[in-house]
């Protein structure tokens, strides 16, 4: 049966869960309701529909252990009836600013207008149960059974709760639950070829914006309010872009020099690829690769928006063969590698990711990953320098991985990672140039998403 769609923000939640639950990715089924059926809703019904879908979906499993507890016979109940449970218990449970009366009543009407009555009566008795029972429900025994409370309560696949106990322990586990379960923050890049972070910060400020200062990167602005992000001038003015403050260290780490020649392997949208390119004060030149051609047109008009005219944007597969090709490409005395992982670490930012990925993911990805590094390191001139980052916390996707590449191609070293730091408070957080190579940043830690890189050298006058 299909969804009707109209009577608000409600109802259109129910439409994008339903076409979520048949396959389709959070972020597009959202954004193409958005901009189709729902473009006509007002702002306020368009961020309570964004709020809904994107909350519903985190919680999926926290709200199907309540129903699971709630309804008999739960394992006949359809796939339909319990996204609707799933959208009315979200809202008593997690939306304290909507009455409990105006969340069940429009959640039983969705039910009466979709199903039939017996769907209706169904959806008001559970929501109804819950209300007098949530205060006594019993959840998986923590003491006994951590990782199926972590699991059931904060709402994250049982095996990914395991690993991170085993290595984390439990508090910083459930930190990291929770900072994956809570609303991320928009964080701009300064485009310090046509401003400083302190202009930005006065100019964003008069457009009618909320800002607030980062604590590691010198461009970082996090954009609190903002009467939208687009139709402000200094968007259209090419004064910043977006880019979360932990991506922007990895070009640090890199720390390309005007003039250089560069090389960044997994390029698309752009971000980081721009960001070298306001470090090299736009001289020198940067190629950027991507193996999809219209994410390689994000490359460019990241580049023209931002002014930016040192970067050669090409279609290219890094973990390709490269032995025929590896002379006309040359050598780089900057390599970048922002490998493809599992995105483990930026959960928050990606509502359905954690259902998505599974251990054998990882597995299959550290393949790929070492095929573009180990590509990447025959690329890198005698005396250079490379950065491989990604955006998980899995050692096997890290420094393992690294160190076992290393292991294979001694003519590489082990670098030094220098960082930026903004608050002297954090200077402590960072590593110690030289000494350190490495650096897993972790939100229980450092307050950012879990984010990595690794930097190695070649020594200067050895052969490939």
């Amino acid at each position: 049966m299909g969804i009707q769609a109209k009577g608000g923000a409600r109802a259109g939640a129910l439409a994008v869960l339903q076409r979520i639950e048949e396959g389709g990715y959070a972020n597009l089924a959202l954004d193409s309701y958005l901009e189709g059926p729902g473009r006509q809703l007002s702002r306020q019904d368009k961020g309570l529909l964004t709020e809904l879908v994107q909350g519903v979906v985190k919680y999926r499993l926290t709200l199907d252990w309540i129903i699971d507890q709630l309804v008999q016979k739960n394992q006949k109940l359809k796939q339909g009836p319990r996204i609707l449970l799933r959208l009315g218990l979200y809202q008593l449970s997690y939306m304290g600013g909507i009455p409990a009366r105006a969340a069940t009543f429009e959640t039983v009407q969705l039910a009466k207008i979709n199903y039939h009555s017996g769907v209706a009566s169904l959806v008001n008795g559970v929501l109804r149960s819950w209300l007098r029972q949530k205060d006594q429900f019993k959840w998986p025994d923590e003491a006994k059974d951590p990782a199926g409370y972590l699991s059931v309560y904060y709402s994250h696949p049982r095996w990914m709760v395991e690993r991170w106990l085993q290595r984390y322990g439990l508090e910083n586990t459930r930190s990291l639950c929770l900072y994956n379960n809570s609303s991320p923050r928009l964080w701009l890049r300064t485009n310090t070829l046509r401003t400083t972070a302190a202009e930005l910060k006065e100019t964003l400020i008069a457009e009618g914006c909320q800002v607030e200062e980062g604590s590691f990167a010198p461009e970082a602005l996090a954009l609190l309010e903002s009467p939208g992000l687009r139709n402000l001038a200094s968007f259209q003015k090419g004064l910043f872009t977006v880019q979360d403050e932990s991506s922007m260290l990895a070009a640090h780490g890199l720390s390309p020099e005007p003039g250089q020649r560069v090389l960044d392997t997994c390029a698309a949208p752009g971000g980081k690829t721009t960001h070298l390119a306001q470090l090299m004060e736009d001289r020198g030149s940067i190629t950027a690769w991507d193996i999809h051609p219209h994410r390689v047109e994000l490359i460019r008009e990241n580049q023209r928006r931002l002014g930016i005219s040192c970067i050669e944007a090409a279609v290219f597969d890094a973990s390709s063969d490269l032995a025929e090709q590896r002379q006309g490409l040359g050598l780089f005395q900057r390599v970048l590698v922002d490998a493809p992982c599992s995105g483990l670490g930026v959960l928050r930012r990606r509502a359905d990711a954690r259902w998505n990925k599974s251990p054998e993911d990882i597995r299959q990805l550290t393949v790929l990953q070492k095929k573009i590094l180990t590509n990447a390191l025959s690329l890198l001139a005698p005396g250079g320098r490379l950065l491989y980052s990604t955006c998980t916390v899995e050692p096997e996707e890290n420094r393992l991985l690294v160190e076992e590449v290393l292991a294979a191609h001694p003519q590489y070293k082990k670098g030094g990672l220098a960082l930026p730091v903004v608050k002297e408070a954090n200077r402590r957080l960072l590593p110690e140039p030289v000494k350190d190579w490495d650096m897993q940043f972790l939100p229980f830690i450092h307050g950012l998403e879990g984010f990595y890189m690794a930097v190695i050298e070649k020594e200067a006058g050895t052969g490939e």
